[in-house]
């Protein structure tokens, strides 16, 4: 049993100002796996006044002494790092593999980019007379989710500490395990106090609070689109910056000329990559009417093999839903898509064969799926892969741009041109071509409901900083 009864504010672990614990759950077993202590303003009243002194000083570091931090905490993260996959398993059932092969590496990966980016960005550029000066935005709040805990925890912390920012964090409380074992981390690197504060808590107590802090100068969020709505709402009272990375329900646009055996095998096994459970998964495979039959028998066969089951098991490759409202509205979501006409030609209903406890279901793959019916529109957030057809190639644009959500997208040709060509012309923050892989440096965020601002790489640092115009500075004495 784990009990994380402490927040860490102003390099110290403090208890909270209440009472209260929320149990949590391991999504493997839907026992209790630990015990989270609950916040409320009082407590992001003391974390926001910690990181609020703090800034005043650590503002001014310089980059070497940033650098220096960012060195210590990617030494510390490197001693703990099968830890970190070990609990991310525990408190959000990724499968063992993924765990120690994306999830935990992505944090100390996010961590050595930003670092890297630190060594030369220019946080000063001339304008004839003028000096114009990126100055750190002041303290961040960030408000983090459960489904890749600890890569949305570090790529806000890491641009936050190389640009000079100070920061609270509420990490999800379906998924704290992460945080308190990177917070560990940090206070074990020496990270100068009140720099970085964690309070533990729900969204509508210790979000709202840090969302709506007048001290607060910048909210980085990672969530739901309605989620992120109500904390733009609640940010607006005191204009502060919001940057957000919400949902999305990407597009997958396989052309006539595609290596269908190829492209539509790699993209169902993506979609199940992490039991569905990632922002970016391109769950919408538009496909030419004419070949709905074989993409469906190749995306089915390829459904198939995915093994489904303890995620501690080295062989599982698809472990629980993260938690049981999830579980509820995927197994919902798949009723949806049975009583709209979808055809399921994998999975279904219910939890795979032989598991009868467990946020598990089926890996799902439906076809004939038409762009009205609800699982081509909502975010299912879940192991289902929705397959629709299109006449031609403008209106599989189409397809693909009638959606509130741009986050991401895809397109799959053996015309690297064409492909290019019709990646222009989608309304999406990304667009992978013939399964590229992830790209740490490259901006990540999405056009339309999916968010505004970018995370990861050097864009990201202009997120956290102000501009300063100084007028003169260059004129001769």
């Amino acid at each position: 049993m784990r009990i994380l009864d402490k927040h860490y504010i102003n390099g110290s672990w403090v208890a909270p100002s209440g009472g209260d614990f929320r149990d949590l759950i391991n999504p493997a077993t839907e026992e209790v796996s630990g015990k989270m202590a609950l916040g409320d303003s009082a407590d992001v009243d003391a974390a926001v006044a910690a990181a609020k002194a703090a800034f005043e000083s650590f503002s001014t570091t310089s980059r070497e002494e940033r650098l220096a931090i960012l060195d210590r905490i990617i030494a510390e993260y490197k001693k703990r790092m099968g830890e970190m996959a070990e609990v991310i398993t525990l408190e959000m059932g990724a499968p063992a593999f993924l765990a120690q092969k994306a999830h935990a590496p992505s944090g100390i990966g996010h961590l050595i980019t930003a670092r890297k980016i630190l060594e030369n960005f220019a946080f000063e550029e001339d304008n004839g007379l003028t000096r114009v000066a990126k100055e750190p935005i002041g303290v961040v709040g960030m408000i983090t989710p459960w489904n890749w805990p600890i890569n949305q925890i570090a790529c806000k912390v890491a641009p936050a500490i190389a640009t000079g920012c100070t920061m609270v964090l509420k990490p999800s409380e379906v998924a704290p395990y992460s945080c308190q074992l990177f917070t560990e981390i940090m206070d074990a690197a020496d990270v100068p106090a009140g720099v970085y504060n964690v309070v533990y808590g729900e969204g509508m107590s210790v979000g709202e609070a840090i969302s709506g802090h007048p001290d607060v100068d910048m909210v980085s969020v990672t969530g739901s689109t309605r989620m992120g709505a109500a904390v733009q709402a609640n940010a607006a009272k005191t204009i502060k910056r919001v940057t957000q990375e919400l949902g999305g329900k990407s597009a997958n646009i396989l052309l006539d000329d595609a290596d269908f055996e190829k492209a539509v095998t790699r993209e169902t096994l993506s979609v199940m990559n992490n039991t569905g459970q990632t922002c970016t998964a391109l769950t919408r495979m538009l496909v030419p009417m004419g070949r709905m039959d074989e993409a469906a028998a190749i995306a089915a066969k390829a459904a198939a093999t995915v093994v489904t089951g303890d995620p501690a098991s080295p062989d599982t490759k698809m472990g629980p839903i993260s938690n049981g409202q999830q579980f509820e509205k995927v197994g919902l979501l798949i009723e949806k898509g049975i009583e709209e006409g979808a055809r399921v030609v994998a999975g279904g209903r219910g939890r795979p064969e032989g598991l009868d406890k467990g946020y598990f279901v089926k890996p799902t793959v439906f076809a004939g799926v038409t762009p009205d019916m609800t699982i081509a529109r909502e975010e299912i957030f879940g192991p289902v892969l929705s397959i629709i057809g299109y006449k031609d190639e403008d209106e599989a644009v189409r397809i693909a741009n009638d959606s509130p959500y741009g986050l991401s997208g895809a397109v799959q040709s053996a015309d690297v041109d064409r492909a290019r060509r019709v990646a222009a012309r989608m309304r999406t923050g990304m667009v992978y071509i013939n399964g590229a892989n992830g790209d740490l440096s490259a901006p990540f965020g999405g056009y339309k409901q999916s968010g505004n601002g970018r995370e990861w790489g050097a864009h990201a640092f202009n997120d956290f900083l102000e501009l300063k115009s100084v007028l003169g500075y260059n004129a001769a004495e």
